[in-house]
């Protein structure tokens, strides 16, 4: 992603459990929370640090079911990512936008 390209709107559908982010170049993408939460990119749940800064899996991004888990809040961190707080109580992810953008299908 290149350095231009930003965020304009993040928005947490708890309903259809999907959170929705607005690119400044236009593009709309949609995640699934469960599948959020399945490709977490923290050093816990990527299995230790030798895993960490690999590309998000959008396989299981798309094909986790999307049930009972939600979104409890998201921290800004910085200017470059999100950070979520999930209902299972897991909080330690960071979600770069680059990271977020190229989970983008």
């Amino acid at each position: 992603m290149t350095q231009n390209i930003r965020p304009t709107g993040v928005t947490a559908d708890r309903n259809q459990r999907i959170l929705s982010i607005t690119w400044s170049d236009g593009k709309t993408c949609q995640y699934p929370f469960a599948g959020l939460r399945a490709i977490c990119p923290c050093v816990t749940c990527k299995g230790g640090h030798d895993n960490m800064g690999g590309p998000p899996d959008i396989d299981v991004l798309y094909s986790t079911k999307n049930e009972g888990i939600s979104i409890q809040n998201i921290l800004t961190v910085g200017s470059y990512a999100i950070q979520i707080v999930w209902s299972d109580g897991h909080d330690t992810g960071i979600f770069t936008w680059d990271y977020l953008r190229q989970a983008c299908a």
